[in-house]
């Protein structure tokens, strides 16, 4: 078993590689695929809960504020890196891995004009094992600035969610 076998337990163990912080509701981590620079995902930490409705009130609320706080570090970094930046999506679907994530994808103005302004899931699907998309080397400033703006906005953040 590898850590993307069982990625939530993996980031609770210290042996994701591709964790930025945990925050109160889940794990951030940078994407496996970087086809648009900057994809993290924000893993909830209750292994067992397939959809946000099976989480306690106040775990889903603190999930989707931290969700909020990954995305505007994404946005921040990306800004920063890339001037054609256009904007992040925050995807909660659950449809394919059985575990509460958030994806946060950035948006850019290079994308092609028939995707540019539509899901990304219309990308095609060899988009999510192109071998030259993969996380690597290449985006260890990008995860850097994500990492740095994450700390900074969650240090900084005035909500609580209360039980």
């Amino acid at each position: 078993m590898t850590w993307r076998d069982d990625r939530i337990g993996s980031a609770v163990r210290g042996e994701n590689p591709t964790v930025l912080a945990e925050l109160r509701g889940g794990y951030a981590v940078i994407g496996d695929v970087q086809f648009l620079p900057g994809y993290c995902v924000l893993l909830g930490k209750d292994p067992h809960a397939t959809a946000l409705a099976e989480m306690p009130r106040a775990d889903r609320v603190q999930f989707l504020a931290d969700a909020d706080l990954l995305a505007a570090a994404v946005e921040r970094a990306c800004r920063e890196a890339d001037p054609r930046f256009r904007r992040t999506n925050i995807d909660v679907l659950g449809n394919h891995d059985a575990f509460v994530h958030a994806h946060i994808w950035p948006r850019y103005e290079w994308e092609a004009p028939e995707l540019v302004r539509r899901p990304v899931w219309l990308y095609d699907p060899a988009n999510w094992r192109d071998p030259a998309t993969a996380l690597d080397a290449r985006h260890d400033a990008l995860r850097a600035s994500i990492a740095r703006h994450l700390r900074a906005l969650a240090a900084a953040d005035a909500v609580r969610i209360r039980a």
